[in-house]
């Protein structure tokens, strides 16, 4: 299928094997890892960010994921979740995954769950992170190194009532993701919300809601519009002259869009788990490998899939085996790896406890666009849904 790309990754430095080492590598052969990431139209950009920043993490390690020869299976999703369903179930049962690292939205992560988890493999999301799995349907076998969908938006949301805006208008795409990020937005904001804007996944044109938020003049804006949709959003923003009411955003102004946006998108604010001017040497070193690989800077997307090989990496050392299911599950949950985010750890839902910032778009001296982080909103803090979680 053409949509479906088998890369073995060759082992790129000598590695010397200690004895158990490389008995380990004799008795479980291959690990096996599949990635689902949105690949084609309009949101490829940011499956292609995940997709390299966990390729190039591979190959920092040398083409081998737990000292195990790795080989990766890449399939678009389409954007399409009853494909990305079908596709999960054949990177199952026919290629015999150890691992599915993806997906990139919401909807599609809905849709792999059940096949990918129940197939015997692990899920590990390097992205989406809808509330229900962080909650009552959490599920052993599925990890998540990116967030719950809630908590940038709730960065935001306590700006905003930090800031002491009143009056808010709040517009998403009508999806699990958008939903989610307008319910963590008013979980940190107890201002008004003058209106509440649901638009179909993808929609391009935004001159009718641009006309309503003109019509009500609010304190300022909350939105969240990932991928073509961000970027056609901020320029339409700019040109209707909106410029004097603040643009707050989660995944709207990001290294995916910021390409495009370019200058329309400067000073306005986002919220994020890390941004490129992190002060780290894993992070800086990570960036710098990344622009000299891809020549664009990479963002969240790219940080949460490099992090996701990190922990397969982690486990699979850690566990030894790779048909003991429950030493890799527990390997997993320990996370005993160094995030390029600094403080990294699992919570009882398997979703990360973190900081969160509130970042801002720059341009750089060299004409690049980034966000930098302008202040640390929340610490170490964990999603509103772990209480729920009963994991069995």
């Amino acid at each position: 299928m053409s949509s479906i790309r088998t890369a073995t990754i060759a082992l790129m430095t000598a590695t010397t094997l200690s004895g158990a080492a490389m008995a380990q590598t004799a008795d479980d052969g291959k690990l096996k890892i599949g990635l689902m990431f949105t690949l084609s139209g309009p949101a490829a950009v940011l499956g292609e960010q995940g997709r390299d920043g966990f390729l190039l993490a591979v190959e920092k390690m040398g083409g081998r994921l737990g000292g195990l020869e790795t080989e990766i299976t890449t399939v678009d999703d389409e954007l399409k979740p009853d494909i990305a369903a079908n596709k999960a179930r054949e990177l199952v049962e026919r290629d015999d995954v150890d691992f599915v690292v993806g997906p990139i939205f919401s909807n599609i992560l809905m849709a792999i769950n059940k096949p990918v988890t129940d197939g015997g493999a692990f899920l590990i999301s390097p992205n989406a992170g809808t509330s229900n799995f962080a909650g009552a349907e959490c599920n052993k076998n599925f990890f998540v190194t990116s967030y719950q969908n809630d908590q940038v938006h709730e960065v935001l949301g306590k700006y905003a009532q930090d800031k002491g805006y009143k009056r808010l208008f709040l517009l998403a795409p009508n999806y699990q993701a958008g939903k989610d990020s307008l319910a963590g937005f008013k979980h940190s904001y107890k201002g008004e919300v003058v209106n509440e804007i649901y638009t179909p996944l993808g929609q391009l044109d935004f001159s009718a809601e641009l006309a309503q938020i003109a019509a009500e003049q609010p304190d300022a804006v909350f939105t969240f519009m990932p991928g073509g949709m961000g970027v056609n959003l901020v320029k339409q923003y700019r040109q209707a002259g909106l410029d004097n009411i603040p643009f707050l955003s989660a995944f709207t102004v990001d290294e995916t869009t910021l390409p495009a946006q370019q200058d329309a998108a400067v000073g306005f604010y986002g919220g994020a788990n890390w941004a490129p001017d992190m002060d780290n040497e894993q992070s800086k070193a990570f960036v710098a490998a990344y622009e000299e690989k891809y020549g664009s800077v990479p963002g969240t997307y790219a940080m949460q899939a490099y992090d996701a090989a990190q922990l397969i990496d982690s486990a699979v050392k850690a566990a030894g085996k790779l048909d003991d299911k429950d030493a890799l599950r527990s390997a997993l949950e320990a996370a005993d790896f160094q995030s390029l985010r600094g403080d990294f750890k699992l919570g009882n839902n398997h979703y990360p406890i973190q900081d969160f910032y509130l970042v801002k778009v720059a341009k750089r001296d060299d004409g690049k666009y980034q966000t930098q982080i302008a202040e640390k909103i929340f610490d170490d803090y964990q999603d509103n849904y772990a209480a729920e979680c009963k994991m069995q």
